[in-house]
């Protein structure tokens, strides 16, 4: 049995990453629900896929997960805490910038919230972060780690970031985890999962019958607030729709957008011949590679997730499914390509 929700509402609540995807829709659920909002913010443009009176609600404060100073003056009069910043990417570029904020910039966090005697925290972490093997398999929260090549470096600094949280609930700090699979919405198709939509509508031919699991932007927002709202702690929650294969992904987005759907099969010779092609271009072009080792192997490795644990402990939750997901997203990037707020 899971603990009843908490019957009061936090008075301010601390959501790092809330100019990215996930956060931004984490942000917009917490002011819906009438609780006050501080969020860390880089510089650069506030988030243009959620209202704008959203966004004006929020108190932002300057700064980034690397900086101890301005979490530790951001996190003054806070409640509670929502953890999504991150660095998502499969480019080997990336990877000291990545491991940095993700492994260092949640042990800042977890550090700085024991020290402020922030009360309640809830770390984004992802599926990923389970691991992952070669062979078919479906995957629950009760997966442990293990070491391997089939891990990508974004795997392995999520996974390090959840020691640094399970470390602070050992030292008192009542958390807990989530993690999401593949997170599917409107947003900015420049990046994230959000460039599955734009890499569709300029009918990338090639697909893949890797199977994944796949779940709304907006799904995962709630379960985040559900789970910060209750009396939950010391445990993680797999935060996934439904598992299906890239193919039936990408033919579904395709008809959202009346586009020709992928019709050419990515075999693993083909595969490799692709990502290596595309890393040759990176140099040429000093453009991030659309296609890498890392996603050409994720994308053709059959995972399943198991997400009835988060069902059972919050009752009230529904996910919404996955073709109005889809739907629902590809309508928004039609109006926002026609009003030009995304350009191809």
């Amino acid at each position: 049995m899971y603990p009843a929700p908490h019957i009061n509402l936090p008075r301010k609540v601390f959501l790092t990453g809330g100019t990215g995807f996930l956060g931004a829709y984490i942000l917009q659920n917490l002011v819906q629900k009438g609780i006050a909002v501080r969020a860390l913010r880089r510089s650069g443009k506030l988030p243009f896929f959620i209202p704008q009176h959203i966004a004006e609600a929020v108190e932002w404060v300057p700064g980034d997960v690397l900086d101890v100073v301005a979490l530790a003056d951001a996190m003054e009069g806070v409640d509670a805490i929502i953890h999504s910043a991150a660095v998502v990417s499969f480019d080997k570029t990336d990877r000291q910038l990545m491991m940095a904020v993700n492994e260092e910039g949640t042990a800042n966090v977890v550090n700085t919230a024991l020290e402020a005697g922030v009360q309640r925290m809830v770390h984004v972490s992802s599926v990923a972060a389970l691991g992952r093997t070669t062979k078919a398999e479906k995957v629950s929260e009760a997966k442990k780690w293990s070491e391997g090549d089939n891990n990508t470096d974004y795997a392995k600094s999520k996974h390090k970031a959840e020691m640094h949280v399970w470390r602070g609930m050992a030292e008192g700090l009542e958390a807990v985890i989530i993690n999401p699979s593949t997170i599917l919405g409107y947003g900015d198709w420049h990046q994230s999962s959000c460039a599955i939509f734009k890499s569709v509508y300029n009918e990338f031919p090639w697909y893949s019958t890797g199977v994944n699991g796949f779940v709304g932007v907006e799904d995962v927002a709630e379960a985040a607030v559900q789970l910060l709202l209750s009396g939950i702690s010391e445990q993680r929650f797999i935060v996934s729709a439904e598992n299906i294969s890239f193919e039936q992904l990408f033919q579904t987005i395709a008809a959202g957008f009346g586009k020709k759907p992928p019709h050419r099969e990515a075999t693993p010779a083909l595969a490799g011949l692709a990502w290596r092609m595309e890393a040759i271009k990176a140099l040429f072009t000093g453009k991030k590679p659309l296609l890498t080792a890392d996603t050409a192997r994720v994308a053709r490795s059959r995972t399943e997730f198991d997400s009835g644990a988060l069902l059972q402990a919050l009752p009230q939750f529904r996910y919404t499914p996955l073709p109005q997901v889809i739907t629902a997203a590809t309508a928004r990037y039609l109006q926002a390509l026609k009003e030009g707020t995304i350009t191809l």
